[in-house]
């Protein structure tokens, strides 16, 4: 992924540039390795390797890729350099080339929230953390979709330079702390990948004023109650409480972003009778309270 790429030479080039700006020494050194290559470079105890993004669309691409004479040479490069005692750190769906070296087996980790359960299915020794946007277990981290490659690597300069350096990086790229995936994850998205999953969830934006128990979602699936929480989990990971409260506060913010009804009126229009209990869902899913979410009037 291009982004990705591009993203970890500028921030490891900023982290080195600031470094010799304050008369201390470039903390890193850079080097592409060419997976393209049959001859594997030498990786040993001090190496930090970055797997970016791979840029794939579709979970059939994801698998293509993986399939990949490329893929494979990444993977026994990964694992050796793991082996060698190396520092191993992805993002996005290169989470999956680190987890096919087994590096992740029995770790924490995180991926690119849409295609988590994906992950989640095929990688089942590993403990996903899909709302976070950086997961350390140190040697090895992982971080969230695209962008996160930017956390990732503030969390690396952090941790193998200083935090001072990582939070001057931050302030002179203009980067913004964020602890959470969960802001950014599209729930219609991922119901849509399970016809009975996506009924559930077009009949819930349907009757979202209603008081609802969370069986009634099951009966617009089709499913028995059991049945409906195991297949939500494995395609949102979400319980049927939560795939409602994110549904809910998804349509609440879309009507403070368009309305200028009231917190109290919009409560009431997404199905709670209580304003607090709407204030603290938004809070909980995206660290910000109603006011800060309300677009600003134009002035035009």
């Amino acid at each position: 992924m291009a982004s990705s790429l591009a993203i970890t030479l500028d921030m490891v080039r900023t982290a080195n540039a600031v470094s010799r700006h304050a008369g201390r020494r470039e903390p890193f050194a850079l080097e592409r390795l060419k997976v393209r290559s049959k001859a594997a470079p030498r990786l040993t105890r001090g190496d930090i390797v970055v797997v970016p993004g791979l840029g794939t669309g579709t979970e059939t691409e994801l698998f293509t890729r993986l399939a990949s004479p490329a893929a494979r040479r990444a993977v026994r490069l990964i694992a050796e350099a793991r082996q060698a005692g190396a520092v191993i750190a992805a993002s996005c769906a290169g989470t999956f080339i680190i987890a096919e070296a087994g590096v992740l087996d029995g770790r924490r980790a995180t991926t690119t929230w849409w295609l988590a359960p994906v992950f989640r299915k095929r990688y089942p020794q590993v403990e996903l953390v899909a709302d976070e946007i950086v997961v350390a277990d140190w040697p090895v981290a992982t971080a969230g979709a695209a962008m996160a490659q930017m956390d990732l690597m503030l969390a690396l300069i952090a941790k193998f330079a200083s935090p001072g350096l990582s939070q001057a990086c931050a302030r002179y790229l203009l980067l913004d702390q964020r602890k959470s995936q969960a802001p950014y994850m599209a729930v219609a998205f991922l119901a849509g990948q399970d016809d009975r999953i996506a009924r559930a969830e077009s009949w819930l934006r349907r009757n979202i004023d209603r008081e609802l128990k969370m069986d009634d979602l099951a009966a617009a699936a089709g499913l028995a109650p059991r049945t409906f929480a195991r297949r939500l989990r494995a395609v949102c990971d979400l319980s049927p409480a939560r795939f409602a409260q994110r549904i809910r506060g998804e349509m609440a913010i879309s009507l403070l972003e368009t309305t200028s009804l009231t917190v109290d009126e919009i409560s009431r229009r997404v199905g709670y009778a209580e304003p607090s209990t709407l204030r603290r869902i938004l809070r909980r899913d995206s660290s910000l309270p109603p006011s800060a979410l309300r677009r600003p009037a134009s002035s035009g």
